[in-house]
């Protein structure tokens, strides 16, 4: 069985070249990684509802809080680099590469973990100041790639399991000679 629920028909991000594994994080700019950090903490406030997560939510409120002129800026960055690479028609490359971002740690099979690494992540948050944000988004984003990198080795390691199960006690086919098969009489 797939781990942790997951459909057996989910697509995998590859690795690449050099390794990495291509998802919706990889080869992006400061200004993403500190967006994407801000979009992983509020999936992780609206979806991590257990007891031992409660920390999550005051930290967010928190860190939103504390960061606001910080986060404006990086959010009309992140804007100025759309608009650099899709032109005036930018919102909606945007708002669609939003959306996988937002789906990508909304992963239910990983939800479990990524609350846990996000409530690491909350605990920073007294401490953080504006001027750190980019360091504190690049250390985090890596956290919660982490949670996601473990699941789809995990994943790899199902496919690679079933099909060895799958070659080991799958029954062959056996080929009958083409023009030996007999039919009923009608006689």
């Amino acid at each position: 069985m797939p781990p942790l629920g997951a459909s057996p028909l989910l697509a995998v991000p590859q690795l690449g070249a050099t390794g990495v594994r291509q998802t919706i994080n990889t080869g992006i700019t400061s200004n993403q990684t500190s967006w994407n950090v801000r979009s992983a903490f509020n999936v992780a406030a609206l979806n991590c509802q257990r007891p031992e997560h409660a920390d999550i939510l005051t930290a967010y409120k928190t860190y939103l809080k504390t960061n606001r002129i910080a986060l404006g800026k990086v959010n009309k960055a992140v804007d100025t680099e759309f608009r650099q690479k899709y032109g005036p028609t930018f919102v909606r490359p945007r708002e669609a590469y939003m959306t996988q971002v937002y789906n990508y740690y909304a992963f239910p099979p990983t939800l479990p973990k990524f609350c846990d690494a996000a409530l690491v992540m909350a605990h920073e948050v007294p401490g953080l100041k504006p001027v750190d944000l980019a360091a504190f988004s690049t250390r985090n984003l890596a956290q919660m790639d982490g949670v996601f990198e473990q699941f789809y080795r995990s994943y790899e390691q199902y496919r690679a399991d079933a099909a060895a199960w799958d070659a080991k006690y799958t029954p062959k086919a056996s080929a009958v000679p083409v023009g030996t098969a007999t039919t009923p009489s009608t006689k």
